[in-house]
């Protein structure tokens, strides 16, 4: 085993620990992001309005197979990082074992049942006689890559908990490149439209499941798949799944948000303000994306630091990564309010769609600046094995309080409620998590001494 690269998250001053191990994971959530930029970005530009705003109708689904893809990914992630810190290299490697059978096992079970029941919840998630069929060309295709993207994002994290943040940016660097040299070729040169984009992406997600197994064969990593390591236990499937279940429910209770948000939109207003929150949220996603790094990059340090008992260390990590994101959300918020018809041109030339557009990013995100400091206050919880307090941070923003709004707030202010569901959701789930960090702080403080 590399002991190296596991002394380096006890021994190396958090702060470049922190940058070297963030910067691969942004770089590589970045480039992933862009399977689903890319996709919008050509379909809006070369396939028109309808087809965006059918595009908008799939990420409900999207979310749900992303949800049950951190269920695994996320979870054992963290526990690899807690074994490993403890000097548990075996039951890190029976881990990492049980999550690769496990990925396979769900990604065959929603496949098929997603295909079975798409027409309904396409209807369910808000679909019109209009973009309906450009959203089930789209996820017909897709749905089978689906499995290998999480697959992907799964073992690329726990690729990086093991001491590879740079092998794990890369995986995500040749999908990438391969979905943006396919998507043009697919779309506009081939002339297969939507069907081009989900194609392109199916090869791109390939490529990257390659790589990323490709690297847990080898004999000289941490950690490596082998022979009996697979036979699924009790004891290892509830541990990843009590950690995995706070980003697989938030991700799961997106679909909800999405479902109520197409509908109150369908009822309040048209098919050219869903294809808005389509793009509010292709750009929001990628500010997201940006912090989601930043929490890959925090995880591994603040998991095996935990597990050696070095509060000190994990401390400084997690206020580290709560100042970066914080920029990150803060700029990105203040981009979108100055410049929101100019994010909409990016995604297309239609006059209507730009001007519901600027109005959905100009009240959206009010609050925005404040999802940074939420998102990783979530993922140090789940480094630390806190599973109550991660699900209940992770459900504040997109259950306990945008739900209700959303269904009360749009009969009384029409459209723009939808709108503004979204940053009061954010400023009351704020208060809550900024609470229930001091007493997590204040434990840890009393636990030490």
């Amino acid at each position: 085993m590399n002991d190296d690269k596991l002394k380096e998250l006890a021994e190396r001053p958090i702060g470049r620990l922190l940058w070297e191990y963030s910067l691969p994971a942004v770089i590589g959530m970045l480039v992933m992001a862009l399977y689903n930029v890319v996709d919008r970005i050509f379909i809006g530009q070369w396939v028109g309005p309808d087809a965006i705003a059918g595009l908008a109708i799939t990420f409900p689904l999207m979310n749900l197979t992303t949800a049950i893809g951190v269920l695994i990914g996320i979870g054992a992630t963290a526990r690899v990082s807690i074994e490993l810190g403890a000097g548990n290299i075996a039951k890190a490697e029976n881990i990492l074992g049980n999550a690769f059978l496990l990925t396979f096992i769900n990604g065959i079970a929603y496949i098929i049942l997603f295909v079975i029941y798409l027409d309904p919840l396409l209807r369910l998630f808000g679909a019109s006689e209009a973009t309906a069929p450009y959203a089930r060309e789209y996820l017909l295709i897709l749905m089978p890559g689906c499995l290998l993207t999480n697959l992907t994002y799964g073992m690329n994290n726990l690729m990086r908990a093991s001491g590879y943040p740079r092998k794990a940016m890369i995986t995500m660097l040749i999908g990438a490149a391969v979905n943006v040299v396919l998507d043009p070729i697919f779309i506009n040169v081939f002339g297969w439209g939507i069907a081009g984009a989900a194609i392109a992406t199916d090869i791109a997600m390939a490529a990257g499941a390659f790589f990323v197994i490709r690297h847990f064969v080898r004999r000289d990593v941490t950690l490596r798949l082998h022979r009996g390591i697979y036979r699924l236990r009790w004891s290892i499937f509830t541990g990843i799944v009590s950690i995995g279940a706070a980003p697989a429910l938030v991700n799961a209770a997106s679909c909800i948000v999405n479902a109520l948000a197409n509908n109150a939109l369908g009822k309040f207003g048209t098919d050219r303000d869903i294809g808005a929150v389509g793009i509010m949220v292709t750009y929001t996603s990628l500010l997201v994306t940006v912090v989601l790094g930043i929490c890959q990059g925090m995880q591994p340090i603040v998991g095996y630091n935990f597990g050696a008992h070095h509060k000190h260390r994990l401390s400084r990590a997690y206020f580290l990564a709560v100042a970066a994101a914080s920029v990150i959300t803060g700029a990105g918020a203040l981009i979108g309010l100055a410049w929101p018809s100019g994010i909409a041109r990016v995604f297309t030339t239609d006059p209507e769609l730009i001007q519901a557009t600027d109005t959905a990013l100009s009240l959206c995100l009010l609050a925005f600046p404040v999802v940074g400091f939420q998102i990783i206050s979530t993922s140090f919880f789940q480094s630390i094995g806190r599973a109550a307090e991660s699900i209940a941070v992770g459900l504040l923003r997109q259950v306990i309080f945008i739900i209700p709004i959303l269904i009360f707030l749009p009969p009384v202010l029409g459209i723009k409620g939808v709108w503004l569901s979204f940053p009061i959701s954010d400023a009351a789930a704020t208060i809550v998590t900024a609470i229930l960090i001091i007493r997590c702080f204040r434990q840890l403080r009393r636990v030490e001494n």
